[in-house]
């Protein structure tokens, strides 16, 4: 036997017992483990992680929002080190993606100006939603209110949901 494969036995060797080591390690730690805590053995992939953090992360007592309705986004507003909810009151005129990344935007006119902010439904900022009147509208997005002025940018309510 030459040297270097003295060596390459040995190191395979040197890897075998730390193995073995490590096994005894984690079946003792196993044991010691309280029985409320799940330890999975299988290797979760990078899609299958994310999913189930992003699960974790959703807000469950939303209400159903639909595009027309009006609604009342309390949002969380630090001033300093204290902070407050403000109610944001308005009509949605679009909600895109779904999931954790699911977004309403929500128009109302402050001083005869349009404003419209974009609330992230799953973000900490997003206190409350309620929604304050359901609305009859015909279309997934309403951005042709944004040309209308006064009382043209009323939408009919809606009474069976």
């Amino acid at each position: 036997m030459t040297a270097e494969e003295t060596a390459a036995d040995v190191s395979t060797e040197e890897i075998a017992a730390a193995a073995s080591e490590e096994a005894t390690t984690a079946a003792t730690a196993t044991k010691e483990a309280p029985a409320a805590a799940k330890v999975s053995t299988r290797k979760l992939s990078a899609e299958e992680l994310m999913r189930s953090f992003e699960d974790a992360q959703l807000k469950s007592d939303l209400p159903d929002i639909y595009v027309g309705d009006t609604v009342r986004v309390g949002v969380r507003i630090r001033e300093g080190n204290k902070e407050r909810v403000q109610p944001y009151e308005g009509v949605v005129i679009a909600k895109r993606h779904g999931g954790m990344h699911e977004t309403i935007t929500v128009r109302r006119i402050f001083q005869g100006i349009g404003v419209e902010r974009v609330f992230l439904l799953h973000s900490p900022q997003v206190a409350s939603i309620k929604v304050e009147r359901r609305g009859k509208v015909r279309r997934a997005k309403l951005f042709y209110l944004r040309e209308r002025m006064g009382k043209a940018t009323r939408v009919k309510q809606r009474f069976d949901r």
